[in-house]
């Protein structure tokens, strides 16, 4: 099905079971352990042997030795996997480093050796006995030392352009009565997921099966033929439940690649699960960001210059962090400029994590944003409305298809209770507790990306739906099943949902927010032509049928929906493609943010009392899970705001704290109350389901909230997250 017109009136909008808060219909399986994860399968191979990765010791040089004899010889060792009997591997297309290392070893815990054995614990046991003697290199792991040497990184279709230039930014900048100039710099960030990177790998033949734990079926499915140099139709991926990945885990990684490997060294099934070190090391992580933002502004507040530069770092070959591009589409402004800058750094690869761009980009220009209208003695939501557009400012010809930011903020300004804060700094005091409000705003691209399923109906009306989809703990499951029940008149409950498997139609797969709006119109594209299948064997004008409670009806005429396949099971497959409506409308999400923080003015503690979320994001599939996922992603926010930071050892090039003792993330308690609201509202130019989506716009601006709430509590300003006590408690005011 081609989507290029927008959307008109369509079953969807019957909002009978698409836009109701249904429980999850995976929720069972969760809550009762029996979800079939990864490393979990007892189910699919028998008498699988058990995988321990070796990590490189050091960041950068070769390996000058391998010793694994002693290994070999360890009790119950089967195989002892290293790239020199690894046989010939490529690289893979979304990979920046080898997957297995050696002898060049091009970051800190690369994998560089696999010892399989009959158990987890003797193949922990065997894998020290691996004697490895390197050759160290000097490398590069300091991103401000590197930002000299800093280049344009490539255009893509990701990154975007290095540079944007509108108008003349410099001039009009020198030539503004009020500017801000001002730097910020974010930490590199892991995904802290509860679920490890985890595989369990056979061989039939030369037929290969990974149950691995993937949120982009199709791209794993590819790179790990090619890594293997095997045909892609030889390698089959199933990862039907995934216990969080944020991002981590939409590339192949070096699990999936040494079960593989593994379970042909032994002749048998091997699973690998990736010890917590190496999740921090050896996968991707957030990258490390610098920023500049300078604003020009009247004395009205009218933004007339805004320029956003950005530094980052990656493995050479890699890509940057691209922190500028929400401030090319966010607030008006006749001059503007943004720019990137990439450093090559020999640190583990830098890559998406949970709103990639616009997270890091957020907590800096959302701060700046602040601080210049402090400087302009404007309220900030009133600063920011000022500066509304309903145009692309680069290219103002182009409009939004959709753009509620300014309702997003008046609505969480009167719930919040905005009026109630203190324009001026530390003047609020409840007993010790310094306390503040701060805002940002939210903001998220809608991204369009071709989705296909296929649907099947029984004689007992039951409907099945498949697609390589995959649920993260997103609710993919559910809006899945939703969708299919809309489009054919049957309840929840004679749906079946099937998800997470290469051999299904190649969906949109999870990832940059793109996941609910895309696979659900990939599912919509599949009933719109098992529903024409359906009326045609049945005898019914398809523009006339109706599909309701488990029949088709016309006019006098009911059939139940289960005859149209009663001399057997009807099949109907179809994908969404995308016309130019992304390409002439810019497509968006938006929202606000509001947080309320105090600051211990003793010890400088600092706490969150509440959030709020106001999202403006298309129609809402199913609001119980999108608020699952918006108040998860304000508590990740909140997270980089407060607490998390990978700590880089600059000398031996290593994330410090890579494991969750030392890798803090935000717990229950430290997140008290949180209230998210949606916008009812509907994007007939996004695709037919009129969705955009909301997992990672819940997570765009929240550090900045916060950066905020804690600066009006105090009246210190912090500008290096995460905001830590020993940035501002010499700076506290007097407790007294």
């Amino acid at each position: 099905m081609k989507f290029d017109t927008p959307a008109t009136t369509n079953p969807i909008d019957q909002m009978k079971v698409v836009g109701q808060p249904l429980d999850r219909i995976d929720g069972p399986l969760k809550t009762t352990g029996t979800a079939p994860y990864a490393y979990e399968r007892h189910d699919v191979a028998a008498a699988p042997a058990y995988g321990y990765v070796v990590g490189s010791a050091i960041a950068k040089g070769r390996i000058a030795r391998m010793d694994v004899s002693a290994a070999q010889r360890a009790p119950g060792v089967l195989a002892v996997v290293t790239a020199e009997n690894a046989g010939l591997l490529d690289k893979g297309k979304y990979n920046t480093a080898k997957l297995l290392g050696g002898p060049e070893i091009e970051h800190y815990h690369q994998a560089v050796a696999l010892v399989v054995a009959e158990t987890f614990e003797q193949a922990r046991a065997a894998a020290p006995l691996v004697k490895i003697d390197y050759a160290t290199e000097a490398g590069s792991f300091d991103l401000h030392a590197a930002r000299v040497a800093a280049f344009p990184p490539e255009e893509n279709e990701i990154t975007g352009p290095p540079e944007t230039h509108v108008g003349d930014f410099a001039g009009a900048f020198a030539q503004a009565p009020v500017t801000l100039d001002e730097t910020y710099t974010t930490p590199d960030h892991s995904h802290a997921m509860m679920e490890p990177h985890a595989t369990l790998a056979a061989w039939e033949g030369d037929k290969l099966t990974v149950w691995t734990s993937n949120q982009m079926i199709a791209w794993a499915n590819g790179d790990l033929a090619k890594t293997l140099r095997v045909p892609t139709e030889k390698v089959r991926v199933i990862s039907p439940f995934i216990g969080g990945g944020f991002g981590g885990k939409l590339f192949l990684r070096a699990d999936v690649v040494l079960a593989a490997l593994g379970a042909r060294a032994a002749g048998r099934p091997v699973k690998v699960a990736l010890q917590r070190p190496l999740i921090a090391n050896n996968t991707t992580h957030r990258p490390a960001t610098i920023q500049r933002i300078r604003i020009g502004a009247t004395r009205e507040g009218v933004i007339t210059a805004i320029g956003h530069e950005s530094w980052s770092g990656d493995l050479e070959g890699g890509g940057p962090e691209t922190a500028v591009n929400q401030t090319r589409l966010l607030y008006a402004g006749a001059n503007r400029m943004t720019a990137m800058r990439l450093a090559v750094l020999d640190l583990p690869e830098g890559n998406a994590m949970r709103a990639p761009g616009e997270a890091p980009g957020m907590m800096a220009l959302e701060i700046a944003m602040d601080e210049m209208a402090e400087k302009l003695g404007i309220d900030p939501i009133e600063f920011r409305i000022r500066n509304d557009t309903q145009v692309d400012p680069e290219k103002p010809e182009r409009p939004f298809s959709a753009r509620a930011f300014a309702e997003c903020l008046r609505l969480g300004a009167e719930r919040f209770g905005w009026d109630a804060r203190n324009p001026r700094p530390g003047q609020w005091r409840e007993g010790k507790w310094l306390v503040g409000i701060g805002m940002a705003a939210a903001f998220r691209n809608n991204l369009l990306m071709k989705s296909g399923a296929r649907v099947r109906l029984d004689g007992d009306g039951r409907v099945t739906v498949e697609t390589d989809m995959t649920d993260i703990g997103t609710g993919s499951y559910t809006i899945i099943g939703q969708t299919a029940a809309e489009m054919m008149g049957v309840p929840i409950e004679k749906v079946t949902v099937r998800l997470g498997d290469s051999s299904f139609p190649v969906s949109a797969g999870s990832g940059g927010q793109f996941g609910a709006n895309n696979a659900t119109a990939g599912v919509y594209a599949a009933c719109v032509k098992l529903r024409e299948e359906v009326t045609q064997r049945l005898g019914f004008n398809s523009e006339d049928a109706v599909f309701a409670d488990g029949q088709v009806r016309a006019g006098n005429r009911s059939v139940l929906l289960g005859a149209a396949a009663a001399e057997g099971d009807i099949i109907a497959e179809d994908a969404i493609e995308y016309g130019d409506l992304d390409e002439r409308y810019q497509q968006s999400t938006f929202g606000g943010h509001f947080v309320e923080t105090t600051v211990d003015a003793y010890t400088g503690e600092t706490r969150i009392r509440r959030m709020l979320a106001v999202c403006a994001a298309g129609r809402i599939l199913n609001p119980k899970s999108a608020r699952s996922q918006v108040i998860g992603a304000m508590t990740m926010g909140a997270g980089a705001a407060l607490m998390e930071e990978l700590a880089v050892d600059t000398r031996r090039g290593f994330f410090v704290n890579h494991d969750l003792a030392g890798y803090e993330v935000p717990v229950h308690a430290d997140i008290p109350h949180q209230e998210v609201i949606f916008l009812d509202e509907t994007d007939p130019l996004s695709s037919p389901m009129k969705a955009k989506g909301v997992g990672e716009l819940g997570i765009c601006g929240v550090g900045a909230a916060v950066a905020n709430a804690v600066y009006n509590a105090t009246g210190v300003r912090v500008r290096d997250y995460p905001i830590t006590l020993d940035k501002y408690l010499d700076r506290l005011p007097d407790a007294a």
